[in-house]
Formats: structure tokens, C-alpha cells, sequence
């Protein structure tokens, strides 16, 4: 591991554009990598799969979604399904029955409004039933390749650790993010981000003071950070 600004003796990093370079480029050192984390098929089942993911681990949805798509992996299909059919599957997600009927509705609105394709636009995907801004990012980045960049709460967290927004809420943190970033690099980071968080920088195995970027770039830090929502 290559020695941080604080290591070798350097002035510690005083600004947010100076932090949030180093964290763009030590993701991308970690993690030349970003595979989507959620296993799909195409754009259809990823929209299944990020909406199933909402309060509910990925790993989890990967559980569940293999039965899900085996019931109807298309919008045809799964509209022809009862709300009772979906929800018996994917109940362990939680959010039940509401998941169920925000995909067996959205599936429905797919064939009516969009012949039986996933709209490429932020409005039209927000303007199915259970798809947020947050749900409509990710397809977006990861299905289309449009530059988003997707902020969960564990970005918030994360980003907040790290002296890169002081925003209360999820959409200050993305409006500060996308000023800090390259545009081209949203897409890859959201995923970093999440990555490092998961391997390093938890909700508990991390309070801004542990893990090596928090130490990075806040190493005069002594006190737990208390997120801001």
C-alpha cells in the first residue's frame, strides 16, 4: 500500500476538492473493477432487481431473484402474474406485498406506455410504480451507460466520513458528489464507493476514524462521525 499524503509528512488534505481526488484515485486503485452487483440479465430484470433491493441486502436479492425470473423475466410475462404469485417469492426481500405490486403494476405500464421495453430516460423511469430516483440512477448508469451517480445511504455515510458533503440528505450528498467528480468517472465511483464501504468503511466497522481513507483524509479526526440524515 503506497504511503498517504498524512504518512509521508505532507499537509493534510485542506480542501474538498483535494479529498475527493484522492478518494476517486485510491478507489480506482483498489477496485480497477466495478461489476454490478446485482445479477440480471438485461435491463428489465436489473429494474426488477434494483427495485427488490431496496432496504434489503443485494446478496439477498441474488437469492431470490433466480425464482423470480424463472416465474416471468419479462414484462409480458410478469404482468400476466397475480400479485400473490410475485410476492410469494420475493417476500424475503421485505417491503411485502408493496414490491409485489410495484412490479406486477410497473411490468403492466411496460407493455402500455412503452411496448414492452425499459424507457431510457430518468422521468419516464420515475414514473413507473415503485422506481425513485435512486432505483431509476441505477438503471440508468448500469443498463444504459448514461453518467449517474446512484447515492444510497451508505454513500451518504460515506461521503459525509469523508468531508465531501455537508448535506443532510441523500440529494445535497449526489448534487455535491457530481460537482467533486469527472462526469465519466460517476458511473465506476458509486460502485467503488459501495465496495470500499462494504470491505471497509461499514456502518460499524468504521466510525470516520478506522479504515485507511477516513484516516487519510481527516487524520486529525478523534471523535465517532454521527451521519447526518
Amino acid at each position: 500500500m503506497p504511503p498517504t499524503r498524512s504518512a509521508a509528512g505532507a499537509k493534510p488534505f485542506c480542501t474538498r476538492v483535494e479529498r475527493a481526488a484522492f478518494v476517486d484515485r485510491r478507489l480506482a486503485e483498489l477496485y480497477p473493477e466495478t461489476p454490478v452487483p446485482l445479477d440480471h440479465s438485461d435491463a428489465y430484470t436489473l429494474l426488477i432487481a434494483v427495485l427488490l433491493s431496496a432496504q434489503c441486502t443485494d446478496k439477498r436479492v441474488n437469492l431470490v431473484t433466480p425464482a423470480l425470473f424463472k416465474l416471468a423475466d419479462n414484462p409480458a410475462a410478469m404482468a400476466r402474474r397475480t400479485v400473490a404469485e410475485i410476492d410469494a417469492i420475493v417476500r424475503p426481500c421485505g417491503l411485502a406485498p408493496r414490491k409485489a405490486q410495484a412490479i406486477r403494476e410497473l411490468s403492466r405500464l411496460l407493455i402500455e406506455r412503452h411496448g414492452g421495453e425499459v424507457p431510457q430516460t430518468f422521468a419516464e423511469l420515475e414514473a413507473l410504480p415503485g422506481v425513485g430516483h435512486k432505483t431509476a440512477s441505477v438503471v440508468m448508469a448500469q443498463a444504459f451507460g448514461v453518467p449517474a451517480f446512484p447515492v444510497d445511504t451508505h454513500i451518504h455515510r460515506l461521503a459525509q466520513r469523508w468531508r465531501l458533503t455537508g448535506g443532510k440528505n441523500v440529494e445535497r450528498t449526489e448534487a455535491d458528489l457530481k460537482k467533486l467528480f469527472p462526469r465519466e468517472h460517476w458511473n465506476a465511483l458509486h460502485l467503488r464507493i459501495i465496495f470500499y464501504g462494504r470491505e471497509h468503511c461499514s456502518a460499524f466497522g468504521c466510525d470516520g476514524t478506522v479504515c485507511e481513507i477516513c484516516r487519510t483524509v481527516v487524520p486529525g479526526r478523534k471523535r465517532a462521525v454521527v451521519t447526518r440524515k
